[in-house]
């Protein structure tokens, strides 16, 4: 064997013997972010939130692929975040959480429990503690992003439905507060029609989302029949677009079906209670 044939040789055998040490470095390094992740996942069940955190932010570090520390990293975040509160710790949370979503996403863009929860957190924070449409709107868009992956679900056509209603019935409250305030002699409460020239404006801005909220909540009925969430949003929808018909008779019948969808509810509701008491 010649002095080069030696030295390549043990070059080879250098080379080898380091990726071994390299590979070996990294499965252990797996093994003890799969060991920290079990440990995060006991302590978030006990309600160990902080130790949680930590263990699963040192299992994502170890293991940059390990998606499920990654998600239970940003729901740890996400379940310390109050709705409502102002402070900004509080709004900080909710970032963090989002934040560690959208990495998800990154490397795994129909990934849909990060769509959710992202779609989730979104929209909570849109809400509270000031009503934001732009918010709303972008929670909307990961609502629409889990259909474009799994259109059978029935919850995000449910959660359009809601977001659609909220914006209707923000804009239409405004609306009405409005024109009290301008025609103090002839105020309109809530269950009375709107004034025709704020009834034609209100038609024009928000028809065309209130027949989407509908039509969303009516396909998560049909995909869940006894979706009684769905209805009960699909009932406000239709007394919001009753609010955009001119004829007396078409808002009678649009108010109808908002009272039948309530009739019905409470069937579906007594229907429940009837089958757990014959469980018990």
């Amino acid at each position: 064997m010649t002095y080069v044939s030696v030295c390549n040789a043990r070059r080879t055998a250098s080379l080898a013997a380091l990726l071994i040490f390299i590979l070996g470095v990294s499965g252990c390094n797996k093994l003890k972010a799969r060991d920290l992740l079990n440990k995060g996942v006991v302590a978030f069940k006990a309600g160990q939130s902080d130790a949680a955190i930590e263990n699963f932010k040192r299992a994502t570090e170890l293991d940059p692929n390990l998606t499920t520390a990654h998600l239970y990293l940003a729901t740890a975040y996400a379940s310390l975040y109050i709705p409502g509160a102002p402070s900004p710790e509080n709004k900080a949370r909710g970032e963090q959480a989002i934040k560690v979503f959208k990495e998800i996403l990154d490397s795994d863009p129909n990934n849909l429990s990060a769509i959710d929860g992202i779609g989730s957190l979104v929209y909570q924070m849109a809400g509270t503690p000031s009503y934001d449409q732009k918010g709303f709107e972008e929670s909307k868009t990961y609502h629409q992003r889990h259909i474009q992956s799994k259109p059978d679900d029935p919850e995000p056509y449910y959660w359009i439905g809601v977001i659609d209603w909220n914006e209707a019935y923000h804009t239409n409250l405004e609306m009405r507060l409005d024109y009290n305030k301008n025609n103090i002699k002839k105020q309109i409460h809530e269950d009375q029609p709107l004034p025709a020239s704020v009834r034609t404006e209100y038609a024009a801005k928000f028809g065309p989302l209130v027949d989407e909220g509908i039509a969303d909540l009516q396909k998560a009925i049909s995909l869940k029949p006894d979706y009684d969430d769905a209805m009960a949003y699909l009932s406000l929808l239709y007394r919001r677009k009753a609010d955009m018909v001119e004829s007396s008779d078409e808002r009678a019948s649009l108010q109808k079906q908002a009272e039948d969808l309530l009739d019905k509810i409470k069937e579906i509701k007594q229907k429940r209670l009837d089958q757990q008491q014959q469980i018990s």
